[in-house]
């Protein structure tokens, strides 16, 4: 009898064996990529009922924790539109021990007139189910600065969380309860959760809008800790919550100052190699004096692009090489852009310059569609044509 019961305890080490090989080598896979997943593979929107769970269920009217906050706005277009910054932080870990950290960042004037959420490579990338490199992504309105925004599902490349772009409601999430950055049509800057009928109201409705995962700055403290228990902890790929959020990696995130300018962070790193983690990077927003900021997709999908060119260190290896690194195609797309005119081509009548249409000769008005014939106008005894 024993050297039946040996073959059948050798058969079950074997298939451990086999099934923990599998495992591992989907997790190094997984972080070989540098991806930080917090949405399930296949799940958008909540996946358990009101009784169940917290705060992540899809209700209609939800959690609608959040902060409101006036943005810059100045009618004679304050100038530049975007400052741009590249920093190096010293970070205090504890009273023996601290790091560097090396990152970028951009200050929006007039947000509400020069930031855009856009979808992956044109419109509808959303619909299609299209990842993009952020260069590319960013040819749409030439922008200016350009990051990746809204996290995507791995496996099938679909947008996640709630999208507005230009006013146009591109994505309904159902009311997942993650944390959302938005621009409301009175110019108002919005951080935080938004319920269903929040998202579909038309009193004052979204502009802009993109999801994150975890609110990192309220007020000008940290929400990590709060977020940790109110956001989906259990839709996490990458590992339990409390992972997603102690993981060193590259980071970005979105927030604004007591100005009201919007702000686009970005830390340089590799997961569980190097960047920040969570708590690290909110007390580093806090430290630049934001108020309000929200956590965008990090790890290897972290994209900072000035005028056509990617300027911070992408972790994916190019085809075909180990020794160059290249852009990931993403989701959506946070843009900077000069403000846009009304139509943009001002009726084919004159030349949009930074949001004001400079009309061609003897056309007038806001969006140059009014012909005029001389000071006189023809003296009124004839036809004003072109």
């Amino acid at each position: 009898m024993a050297a039946p019961i040996v073959g059948a305890i050798n058969v079950v080490f074997w298939c451990l064996f086999v099934l923990l090989t599998v495992l591992c080598e989907e997790y190094s896979a997984l972080f070989e990529n540098d991806y930080l997943t917090p949405y399930p593979s296949g799940q958008h929107g909540p996946k358990h009922s009101h009784r169940v769970t917290r705060y992540c269920q899809g209700v209609w009217y939800g959690d609608v924790t959040h902060e409101s906050y006036p943005s810059h706005s100045n009618p004679q277009l304050e100038l530049p539109l975007v400052e741009y910054k590249r920093y190096i932080k010293t970070l205090q870990i504890t009273d023996n021990l601290s790091k560097d950290i090396v990152g970028h960042v951009s200050i929006i004037n007039n947000p509400i007139r020069t930031i855009s959420v856009l979808e992956p490579k044109h419109s509808n990338g959303c619909t299609e189910e299209m990842r993009e490199t952020v260069r590319e992504t960013a040819k749409q309105k030439n922008c200016l600065v350009a990051i990746n925004a809204g996290f995507f599902n791995t496996h099938t490349g679909s947008c996640l969380g709630n999208v507005v772009s230009d006013g146009r409601l591109v994505l309904d999430s159902q009311g997942i309860q993650n944390a959302h950055f938005g621009i409301r049509e009175d110019g108002s800057l919005f951080f935080g959760y938004l319920s269903e009928s929040d998202l579909v109201d038309k009193t004052n409705p979204f502009v802009q809008l993109v999801g994150g995962v975890v609110w990192l700055v309220r007020n000008g403290q940290s929400y990590v800790n709060t977020s940790r228990y109110i956001e989906c902890g259990d839709t996490e790929e990458t590992g339990t919550v409390d992972e997603f959020i102690r993981v060193v990696a590259a980071r970005m995130a979105v927030g604004h100052d007591k100005d009201g300018r919007v702000v686009l962070i970005q830390v340089d790193g590799e997961t569980w190699k190097k960047g920040a983690n969570l708590d690290e990077f909110a007390a580093f927003l806090i430290d630049l004096g934001i108020i309000n900021a929200i956590n965008l997709d990090g790890g290897g999908s972290a994209t900072y692009v000035v005028n056509g060119t990617t300027i911070n260190y992408p972790t994916d290896k190019c085809a075909g090489s180990d020794m160059y690194r290249c852009d990931r195609p993403v989701s959506t797309v946070l843009c900077v852009h000069e403000p846009e005119c009304n139509p943009q081509n001002c009726s084919n009548h004159g030349d949009c310059v930074l949001g004001t249409c400079n009309c061609h000769e003897y056309w007038s008005g806001t969006s140059c569609d009014t012909l005029q014939c001389g000071t006189s106008n023809c003296g009124l005894y004839g036809n004003c044509t072109e």
